[in-house]
């Protein structure tokens, strides 16, 4: 009915709609940048001071941006207006087009794309964590529900944007699907499980064990009751939270071995996901040997959250998306949706 009403009003007062998109730019840029002053701002988007001046300070007196010395904001009444209008303008700008492209591209259940690109405006990591909270809010049901969650960078934002809201008629038991220690602290599965247990009012349970193991020490660690019933937990999920990573930048991180580095530059590893290397082509080229969620387990549960932007991300996320299994959601930006459907034809 919106998209009905915003065509209508296109073809019979397409200088309103102009208006609407001007002023929706400008505080898609106060939000993304704010706070900002006017000359940056009218350097961001092209257009002169004078021009910029006229409608900010009709935006003010609407109390929806607000100014001070360091620059202008939105208001808390402005927060709101800015996220209904992208909503709407999402349906008019073509948004939600490109999401319908980008899940039959990937041939998975559904895509969401946040405005703006992730590694330039740092609110956009904001939205991209805001999203993941409205689409499991969306898929959970209520009652019980066990969500497995990986770690890193990506998850350590999703965590930051968690609320009790999800656990409204919902009782929610985050835990970790992969072991994590060797890695940072704060980004490690553990970490982040607890994290969103806690921002939500949700319980957590731990999985205490080496990112990386050795097969001889993988068996005994298996049999270990703390172990097991965590990893039993995992096969129960609900749902399964992950990022994609840069698959040269995930190495390092890991302080893999010197052939195991050698060896993913070799095979042209792009992107990395739970362990596994893929090449562009999506097929595993490497994987490190870790307690938990595996490739292949991913079938078995219902819904699967794939949290992954920023423009030099969508060649990591095209690799992996070979891989995703059928109930998949993608979370990405702009950033780097248009990277992947720059060469998509359907």
């Amino acid at each position: 009915m919106q998209q009905d009403v915003l065509s209508i009003i296109e073809k019979v007062a397409p200088d309103i709609m102009e208006t609407l998109r001007e002023r929706y730019q400008i505080l898609r840029n106060i939000y993304l940048l704010g706070p900002v002053g006017r000359r940056v701002l009218a350097g961001k988007m092209n257009v002169t001071e004078r021009v910029l001046r006229t409608e900010t300070d009709f935006l003010k007196k609407q109390n929806i941006i607000k100014t001070s010395k360091v620059g202008m904001e939105l208001t808390v009444t402005g927060e709101d207006v800015y996220h209904e209008l992208d909503q709407m303008m999402g349906q008019l700008l073509g948004m939600r087009e490109k999401e319908k492209e980008l899940a039959t591209y990937f041939q998975i259940e559904h895509c969401i794309i946040v405005s703006g690109d992730s590694e330039e405006q740092r609110k956009v990591m904001e939205e991209l964590g805001h999203a993941t909270s409205e689409s499991l809010d969306f898929l959970l049901p209520s009652g019980d529900n066990i969500i497995a969650v990986m770690g890193g960078t990506t998850m350590a934002k999703v965590a930051d944007q968690m609320t009790k809201a999800l656990s409204n008629d919902r009782h929610l038991i985050f835990v970790p699907a992969r072991g994590g220690i060797g890695e940072a602290v704060n980004i490690q599965a553990n970490t982040i499980s607890s994290q969103m247990a806690e921002n939500t009012g949700g319980e957590n349970r731990v999985l205490y064990v080496p990112e990386q193991v050795s097969e001889e020490t993988y068996k005994p660690l298996l049999q270990e009751p703390a172990v097991f019933n965590t990893l039993k937990m995992v096969t129960k999920a609900k749902c399964v939270l992950h990022s994609i990573g840069d698959a040269k930048l995930m190495a390092e991180r890991r302080g893999m071995s010197e052939e195991a580095l050698a060896l993913i530059k070799e095979q042209a590893a792009v992107g990395e996901a739970f362990g596994y290397f893929f090449n562009k082509a999506g097929e595993v080229v490497y994987k490190i040997p870790r307690i938990g969620l595996q490739l292949k387990d991913l079938a078995k549960i219902p819904c699967v959250l794939a949290i992954a932007g920023g423009r030099s991300k969508a060649t990591a996320i095209e690799a992996y998306m070979k891989n995703a299994p059928s109930q998949t959601w993608l979370i990405t930006d702009e950033g780097a949706a248009n990277q992947i459907l720059k060469g998509v034809t359907l």
